[in-house]
């Protein structure tokens, strides 16, 4: 069985929106920008899923103590500066001034710790650099400290992580919630506040400027950098699910931007010149397939080997899904591509993956026959048919359905 589908080390470029150019306000003078999120947002609670929608979500609403460049560099967001002792085993950090909280409140170094140990908890990475802490504390309100058992090189990383599960500073009241729960309290520190009073799930989710935001002075870069509000009143129309419905609302002036248009939508898209294509994510995003190894038949280590062989066709997944060649390319780097982390060392199973190799794999495996059953999304246009190709190449390598 598998258990979650995203792709097998894709890698697409899917940081792509369609913008209408000249939208303008309501006549009152609030600028306000209508957007069609991926997908619905049915979750508000960016710790206890890892779903991007809701990682959007959270970066309206909440900051970070460090983010990550365009080039994969971590730098200082909600931290002014930090030190680190000569043991490597205490970590000091200094949190910038002027940073508040929604409901007025500033943002302390007891928020900071009470966030990192509720993320540290549903976070891999967190988890991970969590085995090196001993505890943390915060000796007076702008400091927040991290006592090490042994050093690690991996402390700025996990607290700049740029994507899900992303540690964002919350409300110690909120960050104590117990982190197998959600949250029911949306209070964060981030140049948006989300209007509780006006979200309709599947409808509509608005979020209004926090007008005592103070952003770095650094430009913009990824997740670092100066986060600069431009509009007044962002509005997310969560119901526009349909590719030509939304093509129709865009084209109509409904609304001002799609974040993730299905990909046949774009020749039309292209067509109109009123309409702009904008690359926002210059790396693209990684998908993978994910095997639940606790059940059969890939409990069986060759089983999923077998699987990896046939599952190497990364062209025929790009070409169904995206199926327009400028929009992506292969890439059997696990790390990602042109990026400071790529490397095809490990990858193997991918470089060499073929479909004799797949049924060779298979027939020396003890295959029993177990059934395979592949979960599909149906919400997400950028991954909606990788599922349909998976399901046909593991059946040509002879798993049965």
């Amino acid at each position: 069985m598998i258990t979650s589908f995203k792709s097998a080390a894709l890698k697409l470029m899917t940081g792509l929106a369609v913008v209408a150019m000249g939208w303008h306000g309501p006549a009152s003078g609030e600028t306000v920008l209508r957007v069609v999120p991926q997908t619905n947002l049915s979750v508000l609670d960016p710790i206890w899923t890892t779903a991007y929608v809701v990682r959007n979500h959270g970066y309206m609403i909440y900051d970070t103590l460090f983010g990550t460049d365009e080039k994969g560099a971590v730098k200082p967001q909600m931290v002014e500066s930090w030190t680190v002792s000569q043991d490597g085993k205490l970590w000091t950090f200094v949190l910038r001034k002027g940073l508040e909280f929604h409901d007025g409140k500033p943002v302390t170094g007891a928020d900071v710790t009470a966030s990192l140990a509720r993320w540290s908890k549903r976070d891999l990475m967190g988890q991970l650099l969590f085995k090196s802490v001993e505890k943390m504390d915060s000796p007076d309100d702008s400091t927040f400290r991290i006592h090490l058992k042994e050093p690690t090189g991996i402390m700025l990383d996990a607290l700049g992580k740029p994507s899900s599960n992303v540690p964002f500073i919350m409300p110690k009241r909120v960050a104590d919630t117990d982190p197998f729960k959600q949250i029911d309290d949306y209070v964060g520190s981030g140049p948006y506040v989300f209007k509780r009073d006006e979200f309709k799930p599947g409808d509509k989710a608005v979020y209004v400027k926090f007008a005592r935001y103070v952003p770095r002075k650094e430009p913009p870069n990824g997740t670092t950098g100066g986060k600069l509000v431009n509009v007044d009143r962002v509005e997310w129309n969560l119901a526009l699910r349909d590719a030509q419905s939304q093509v129709n609302a865009i084209a109509n002036g409904e609304v001002d931007m799609i974040e993730q248009p299905a990909f046949e939508s774009y020749a039309a898209l292209a067509a109109d010149k009123n309409v702009q294509i904008v690359t926002g994510n210059v790396l693209g995003s990684q998908f993978s397939i994910r095997f639940n190894h606790l059940q059969p038949p890939f409990n069986n280590m060759k089983v999923r080997q077998a699987a990896l062989a046939a599952l190497g066709n990364q062209e025929a997944f790009l070409r169904a899904q995206v199926g327009i060649k400028e929009y992506y390319r292969t890439c059997a780097a696990m790390f990602v591509c042109n990026t400071p982390y790529g490397s095809l060392k490990g990858a193997e199973a991918m470089v060499d993956a073929s479909m004799k190799k797949a049924r060779e794999l298979l027939a020396a495996s003890g295959y029993d026959g177990s059934t395979v059953l592949i979960l599909k999304p149906t919400d997400i246009a950028s991954i909606n048919k990788l599922p349909d190709v998976a399901a046909q190449l593991l059946r040509q390598a002879g798993l049965r359905f």
